[in-house]
């Protein structure tokens, strides 16, 4: 911040002043301004945390905290630059949306209204864990699970992650998570993996074009870590992620397929020496690389799922599923990457969604009956 007064005074010489900057397990997500505070968004090892600021003479700033539930979302709404009362939406793996009303004079946060609950979580609780990958990162996970879990590796499990393009996974509610798994005994596992912005810029940029195989083995340590807990194990362990998502999908499968037993590998990149040349794979160059400078082309070669698939291998039946009119990615991934399977002899289950692009589907009956195949595939694969 820069005092106004000062500023007007001597415009050369300013002297700002720092109001709020990341630690190195923490990352800003945004901020707002409103009549006597400034209103700050970021994540703490994952979990949302809100602080105030208000100013005070000499160009110093006061902070307090607003006291939040762990392992929970939040966002804010629009501003009010002549109130101090902030509206803000909280969420989390168990509780649905609710509309909170802070006084930040009071440092008080009041729920106003909340969406209805979709599935009983009373037998439900959520933890976070560390795992270590490979070169000693500490990655952080969350899951899922019922109270009274047993910790004897039989707990059919599903663990999602995306790992990329700087996005953060947080926690969320999700309806059909609930009904179709965890109502039923499942547990569901979220891992923030690197090339996500869970840790801010420097947590996406270490998994960037040669160094992407961090993500992965970020990935396999967090599977490794819930099965040293107990958790679960590769007869009852099945991964899910959609889009890059889904290309993490598909190394897991070629580089551990005896880790899991259930692969659900949606709208995916597949083919990594022929990405840049279907639908709109050229914008993501800077993400992946690109097969036209030698070194890149021989890492994109070594992680390519398509181009890893091998024959005398025990491959898990994967489901691979994808749309016709898909122009981010391209439908063609994943029907080369079936037909290989195909021709190698390997099970699998495909489904390809004629309508809605790059997504499960253009109608609601169409999105959920392509979740309706996901959790069907997992309660028949894991043994729910």
């Amino acid at each position: 911040s820069i005092e106004l007064s000062a500023a007007a005074a001597d415009p050369q010489h300013l002297h700002p002043a720092l109001i709020f900057q990341p630690g190195p397990r923490e990352a800003f997500v945004e901020a707002s301004t409103f009549r006597s505070y400034l209103l700050v968004h970021t994540l703490n090892e994952v979990n949302a945390r809100a602080y105030s600021f208000k100013p005070e003479a000499g160009n110093h700033w006061t902070r307090s905290e607003l006291q939040l539930p762990n392992n929970a979302a939040i966002q804010f709404g629009a501003p009010d630059l002549h109130s101090d009362q902030a509206y803000m939406t909280v969420t989390g793996f168990l509780s649905p949306s609710r509309l909170m009303l802070a006084d930040l004079a009071k440092g008080t946060l009041t729920e106003v209204k909340s969406l209805p609950a979709k599935f009983d979580a009373s037998g439900q609780v959520v933890e976070q864990f560390q795992a270590v990958s490979k070169d000693g990162t500490k990655i952080p996970y969350f899951i899922v699970h019922s109270a009274k879990q047993k910790l004897d590796g039989s707990t059919p499990t599903i663990l999602y992650a995306y790992g990329g393009f700087q996005v953060p996974m947080t926690p969320s509610y999700a309806a059909e998570l609930g009904k179709l798994w965890l109502e039923r005994g499942g547990a569901f596992v979220m891992a923030n993996i690197r090339g996500g912005g869970e840790f801010g810029p420097a947590w996406h940029n270490a998994g960037l074009k040669l160094n992407r195989q961090r993500i992965y083995d970020d990935f396999a340590g967090v599977a490794q870590d819930l099965g040293t807990r107990g958790f679960t194990s590769p007869a009852h362990l099945g991964i899910q992620g959609a889009s890059n998502g889904g290309l993490l999908m598909g190394v897991e499968f070629t580089q551990h397929p005896e880790m899991w037993s259930a692969v659900d590998i949606g709208v995916p990149l597949l083919d990594m020496l022929r990405y840049e040349q279907i639908a709109a794979g050229s914008l993501w160059v800077g993400e992946y690389g690109s097969v036209s400078k030698p070194d890149e082309r021989a890492f994109l070669a070594s992680i390519s799922p398509y181009n890893n698939l091998k024959t005398g291998v025990q491959y898990p039946q994967p489901l691979i599923w994808t749309t016709t009119k898909d122009d981010r990615v391209g439908p063609q991934h994943a029907r080369k990457f079936a037909a290989k399977l195909s021709a190698l002899g390997v099970p699998y289950y495909f489904y390809e969604v004629t309508e809605g692009g790059h997504g499960t589907g253009a109608t609601l009956a169409e999105q959920a009956q392509m979740t309706a195949r996901e959790y069907a595939y997992f309660s028949h694969k894991l043994s729910l």
